[in-house]
């Protein structure tokens, strides 16, 4: 049984912009390229399109009142709300969706998007998740 959640609607209409992006970015590149590739692209279309952009944002983890890093990095952070991360995979993984509920959690941002650019049809490669847990 799912459980129905709402969300703002101006961050589900933020998510829909930066979806707009990501259809321009894979309309313009198509399937093929590195995912470097796309999230380079991605940067140029969400900033042109005036959304704030933060790169290879770092992510602490938080345990026993200690800061420690242990490597997580978000490719994305649009707007301070929205996580990104991007793939270019043969196929997304449920790995994938861990990773992005994983990173929801740690942050406390309320929604992610997992875009894979590696698909025909870029709506067969977007996984979008909300945080429950904040």
């Amino acid at each position: 049984m799912a459980i129905a959640v709402s969300v703002d609607p101006r961050i589900n209409a933020l998510t829909w912009k930066i979806i707009k992006c990501a259809m321009s970015v894979h309309s313009a590149l198509g399937p093929g390229l590195l995912e470097s590739a796309y999230l380079a692209c991605m940067v140029v279309e969400l900033r042109h399109a005036g959304l704030r952009v933060d790169v290879a944002v770092k992510v602490p983890l938080l345990y026993r009142e200690l800061t420690l890093d242990c490597g997580y990095t978000l490719d994305l952070l649009v707007e301070n709300i929205v996580i990104l991360e991007l793939k270019a995979m043969a196929a997304l993984l449920p790995v994938h969706a861990a990773q992005l509920l994983t990173y929801l959690k740690l942050t406390g941002k309320p929604i992610g998007l997992l875009i894979n650019f590696n698909v025909p049809m870029l709506k067969d490669g977007i996984v979008r998740r909300i945080n429950t847990r904040r």
